[in-house]
């Protein structure tokens, strides 16, 4: 046996003994510990009642029946399972002393958060468009965004999406890991496993510029487009007042493309070689849990028409 296949041998080998990864979480020290699992459980059960609430309201409210709803209630459905992905595992963690997650758990884990938040990305270029289409041309807002497409604009996104999560799952679970298992952060994400990684090549690398392309610069171009019309269209009003319901029908989705890939961006836009693990989970904290949180608070207190749709649903329920 040739050095170079005895350096392949061992490595395979290496990689063969990685069964489970160890996720360090955020601290160690179990004060702290419980002090997270309580702001943790907090933050994540207001996540699940506010998406809720807020797909009931859609759905029950006939007026709230139009295409911005549609994709706002979607939204909300992505946000429910976006959260469920990580915060369940973290709270276990922080009252644990076991904080492993098997190979298969940690590869499925990356697949699912991956598919929901590159499907986040196209969701959220969908609903500029249909700002777009609405500002621009609201006479014929209700006939341009028809159901079937706007159904055919959520279907894509998922499709894009978990496709996209599909290859990049497959190509970073089949690196070779040397037996190193120790993952510095709360969940299983790209910068630690690359990090771990003692193979990656020049097409993986490819790989990760085309996945970033495709998922977020390309989403994020289609949006400032979208805004640039919507901006071009607004100067053109002549009514102050259609200007303002205008920016303030905008002003909430704006909010929620600004913080989402303001953090993404930060996080995946830069080298491998340059990620800095302890702040940037920190980061992460803020689109994989803080944003799924804040979303209904963004578009349902910005916005009278869920507001007095949320009432009528209360009046009817206490009546009944």
């Amino acid at each position: 046996m040739n050095h170079s296949m005895a350096s392949a041998f061992q490595i395979k080998q290496n990689r063969s003994l990685v069964t489970s990864f160890i996720l360090l979480g955020f601290t160690t020290d179990p004060k702290l510990q419980l002090l997270l699992f309580i702001v943790f459980t907090l933050a994540y059960v207001t996540t699940l009642m506010s998406n809720i609430t807020l797909i009931v309201v859609i759905r029950r409210s006939s007026q709230l029946h139009t295409p911005m709803y549609f994709f706002i209630g979607n939204l909300s459905f992505l946000d429910l399972w976006y959260s469920s992905v990580y915060t369940p595992k973290v709270l276990l963690n922080c009252v644990s002393e076991d904080k492993s997650i098997s190979f298969t758990g940690c590869a499925a884990q990356f697949f699912v958060s991956g598919g929901l938040a590159y499907t986040e990305c196209y969701l959220l270029a969908a609903m500029a468009y249909d700002r777009y289409a609405a500002i621009s041309n609201p006479l014929l807002y209700t006939s341009a965004m028809s159901q079937k497409l706007c159904m055919g604009m959520v279907a894509a996104s998922y499709l894009s999406g978990f496709a996209n999560s599909t290859l990049i799952t497959s190509r970073t679970f089949a690196l070779s890991f040397c037996d190193a298992n120790v993952i510095d952060d709360f969940f299983c994400d790209l910068p630690p496993l690359v990090k771990l990684s003692c193979d990656v090549t020049d097409s993986y690398q490819m790989l990760l510029y085309f996945i970033l392309t495709s998922n977020v610069i390309l989403p994020s171009v289609l949006i400032l487009m979208s805004y640039a019309s919507i901006l071009a269209a607004i100067l053109k009003m002549r009514s102050a007042k259609g200007q303002h319901k205008a920016f303030s029908t905008c002003a909430a989705h704006l909010t929620t493309v600004t913080l989402y890939y303001g953090s993404i961006l930060f996080i995946y836009t830069r080298p491998s070689s340059t990620y800095v693990l302890e702040r940037d989970k920190v980061i992460s904290v803020f689109y994989t849990v803080v944003m799924p949180m804040l979303n209904p608070f963004i578009y349902s207190l910005r916005n009278q028409e869920v507001k007095e749709a949320l009432k009528r649903l209360v009046k009817r329920q206490t009546a009944s």
